[in-house]
């Protein structure tokens, strides 16, 4: 669908499905949470055909960008290039996702825009399908230049907001209900296929996920992806957190 009709036509399909569709994280997020990215790229090809062929129904595999890219270079010797080339071979029909800085890209500085256009047009040249691009500070200046570069490779692209305080309390006054729906907003205005809420420290809890998540629906018309770690006990629950 992705390659015959474009990512706005995935986007759509994601919205009439009325099953939870989820993304697996073990060749990204997962490992460099949990024994700081030190997966080898010969222990993810020794599973990747089987992991393809077992989960047909997987959304989407993120399998690099965020630290994976410079841990590959300065303690496992690898090429994530490679990798990339590699696991696309070894699962040619999974939706494969990276982690995508912004403006800094996978580095930890910020880079020229023709160097992030020119980075995004190689990483979906060699495989990626979907990039998820946040900021940290959620600023839409080193948001917009990826995700039009991202738009003319025709991927997808996922803008995301990164979650912090607590829309149901009021020790944060600034990160209220509003600010996530108008950041939503402004996000799809730039032309983004998927919504992303990033909860990177797992301050999001079941409730407050129902109101976000229903809130983002009513305001823009693109999917909603969550991702959440569970270090707080929260991930679990939030699954639940569908209107």
């Amino acid at each position: 669908m992705l390659h015959d009709q474009g990512a706005g036509a995935v986007a759509k399909w994601v919205q009439q499905q009325p099953q939870l569709l989820l993304t697996d994280t073990s060749f990204r997020d997962a490992h460099q949470s949990l024994f700081a990215t030190r997966m080898r790229t010969a222990d993810m090809l020794r599973v990747a055909p089987d992991y393809g062929r077992a989960f047909p129904n997987l959304f989407s595999a993120e399998m690099w960008g965020g630290a994976t890219f410079d841990v590959a270079y300065r303690f496992l010797a690898e090429d994530p290039w490679a990798r990339l080339a590699a696991l696309r071979k070894a699962m040619p029909n999974t939706l494969l996702q990276m982690l995508f800085r912004g403006s800094n890209a996978v580095g930890y500085k910020n880079y020229p825009d023709n160097v992030i256009k020119s980075f995004i047009a190689e990483a979906a040249r060699t495989g990626i399908d979907l990039f998820r691009i946040f900021d940290s500070f959620n600023w839409l200046p080193q948001l917009q230049p990826s995700i039009e570069a991202v738009k003319e490779t025709g991927k997808i692209a996922e803008a995301t907001i990164c979650y912090t305080g607590d829309i149901l309390g009021s020790a944060h006054p600034h990160y209220d209900l509003k600010y996530y729906v108008d950041l939503a907003k402004e996000l799809a205005n730039t032309g983004a296929d998927i919504i992303a809420v990033k909860d990177m420290a797992a301050l999001l809890k079941p409730e407050a996920a129902r109101v976000l998540i229903s809130a983002l629906k009513d305001a823009v018309d693109l999917p909603i992806h969550l991702h959440t770690h569970d270090t707080t006990g929260n991930g679990g629950g939030n699954l639940c957190c569908r209107r």
